[in-house]
């Protein structure tokens, strides 16, 4: 019997995609040269750290064509919910504003992740991670963008790194059918979308049409808000390992598995399964989400990767790609360093009359945050859960390291700072500031993350008024209604809106070794916020009409 080749089947595809030529070829980056016999294309050190440089800038500003033209299907889907034109109205506002190259898509610039095919005929000169992390650091040195990798010194003590590294850099020997190019996906993964990906070590029982659908169904429901949607989900049935499904589920939510087969074979063919994925989406659809507060874009779209498995297992992996969509192809050749073309005019998707969100509804109600927080609660008792406000005034912003702080203050028996108890708290850390601009990019973090400090804080006075993104834990519903406490949602993905239009000025409060997680005050004005929680038990999403 004839030999049996290996078969990848996860093979990385760019096919029919739009490149731009980033550097032309010179001496300096590429050139040929002769080796054994054969012609090989000499890529240098700088070619690699020049390209991750271009690369890791350019996708924390500008995204995929696609993914703006899906946010923007839904301002003419008539079964749209007006929170969903709202949230992609925003969305396709914060990306042209990106796109100018100052403030970057969102605050959370993300983790850099690079995942290279080199070709066989491709000569470096030494370790070409080592050149790619390179060009990393100095594109968040140079721009806008937020450190947030944290090293660890000891097994609970953390310093961040100061540069966004260690970057995730996999580089994988490339076959004959591009010896000649070193093929590259640059991703920026923020934290939010980062923390909803999951493996489920299931069994073949699975493997019928109604378990599966009943079980995916239910994961993808509880996937929640807090990740910034509308998504692009991933879901991947099978593998080899572990580490092949969720390899697999990362490339998929990047859509960078879209040439796949609709078949399998018997050589272990990895597949896409295309009526399971409308299937789905029309589930995530209907699960009442929307795009962050309610209606039917839950989901941009779906992909289902079906790949072999080992007949004892079968691990079934779920991801989401975010509103803050941010990868992009790359190559090196002959010819130079190439990119994806990536979207620079995302305002041609709006509306010629847009000026601000949800221009068909009634005035949104504004509160005045420079009172006592007693006023405040008393007027934000007026409003239903799922009502639209302008928040004008002043907010304090801090998040997962400062609550550590201020429940260690607690368990000292120390009294809290006067601020916690004297404004709104905004869970959020910021991009750096621009030169000439009064903040960087801003925007919210996860809340559930703070869940388990707020009813200590709130029965002390503090987090009586919080916002952030995403649904809370019913725990947090009920210190609201025993505190009198209320929760605010910020639209998840629109730091740079946020930044350029309703933030007033940004000054470092407390605790400034913490980096972007210091305590800030910021001045606000017309900052949009739905009520989400209220001190009468209310809960928008617990309640949600599915």
């Amino acid at each position: 019997m004839p030999k049996k080749r290996h078969q990848d089947p996860l093979h990385l595809q760019d096919d029919n995609v739009d490149y731009r030529l980033v550097r032309k070829a010179d001496d300096k980056l590429v050139c040929l040269s002769e080796f054994e016999g054969q012609t090989v294309l000499k890529v240098s050190d700088r070619a690699l750290r020049l390209l991750a440089r271009l690369c890791l800038r350019e996708i924390n500003f500008r995204m995929r064509p696609g993914h703006n033209e899906a946010v923007a299907a839904i301002l003419a889907d008539p079964k749209a919910s007006e929170n969903d034109r709202a949230v992609a109205e925003t969305l396709l506002r914060n990306a042209q504003i990106a796109s100018d190259g100052m403030l970057p898509i969102c605050q959370d610039t993300g983790t850099a992740i690079v995942i290279g095919h080199k070709g066989r005929l491709i000569w470096t000169e030494g370790n070409d991670a080592d050149e790619i992390a390179a060009g990393i650091r100095e594109t968040y040195r140079r721009n806008s963008l937020r450190y947030s990798q944290i090293a660890p010194l000891e097994i609970f003590r953390e310093k961040n790194t100061g540069d966004n590294l260690p970057a995730q850099i996999d580089l994988f020997v490339g076959g004959k059918e591009h010896g000649e190019e070193y093929r590259f996906l640059f991703m920026a993964k923020g934290g939010g979308s980062a923390n909803k990906t999951q493996l489920f070590q299931e069994t073949p029982a699975i493997l019928n049409p109604k378990s599966l659908k009943d079980f995916l169904s239910e994961k993808i429901r509880a996937l929640g808000v807090s990740a910034c949607p509308p998504y692009h989900i991933a879901v991947v049935i099978g593998g080899t390992s572990a580490e092949s499904v969720m390899r697999a589920v990362k490339l998929a939510s990047a859509r960078c598995l879209d040439g796949l087969p609709s078949e399998g074979n018997a050589e272990g063919q990895a597949f896409r399964d295309y009526n399971l994925e409308a299937e789905l989406l029309e589930i995530a659809n209907q699960s009442g989400f929307g795009a962050q507060f309610g209606g039917r874009h839950f989901a941009l779209d779906v992909r289902v990767i079906r790949m072999s498995r080992h007949g004892a297992s079968c691990p079934i992996g779920l991801g989401v790609g975010c509103s803050a969509d941010r990868q992009a192809f790359a190559k090196i050749d002959r010819h130079g360093l190439w990119m994806e073309r990536l979207d620079s005019s995302p305002g041609r998707l709006l509306p010629k009359d847009t000026d601000t969100p949800r221009r068909s509804r009634d005035p949104i109600p504004s509160i005045d945050l420079n009172r006592p927080m007693d006023e405040i609660r008393s007027e934000l008792s007026k409003f239903e859960v799922g009502t639209l406000l302008h928040l004008n005034g002043t907010i304090l912003v801090a998040r997962d390291l400062a609550h550590a702080r201020f429940a260690k203050l607690l368990s000292e028996g120390k009294p809290l700072p006067e601020y916690l108890t004297g404004h709104p708290i905004f869970y959020a850390g910021p991009a750096k500031t621009p030169s000439g601009k009064p903040s960087g990019s801003f925007g919210p973090t996860t809340a559930g993350r703070m869940d388990g400090y707020v009813d200590t804080l709130q029965s002390h006075g503090a987090s009586l008024v919080m916002i952030a993104k995403g649904n809370r834990s019913p725990q947090v519903t009920e210190a609201c209604r025993k505190h009198g406490g209320f929760y605010l949602g910020s639209i998840g993905g629109a730091a740079a809106v946020l930044a350029k239009e309703n933030i007033v000025s940004v000054q470092c409060l407390d605790y400034p070794e913490l980096g972007m997680e210091a305590v800030w005050m910021m001045e606000v004005r017309d900052f949009p916020a739905f009520l989400l929680t209220d001190d009468k038990g209310n809960d928008f999403y617990r309640d949600i009409p599915s």
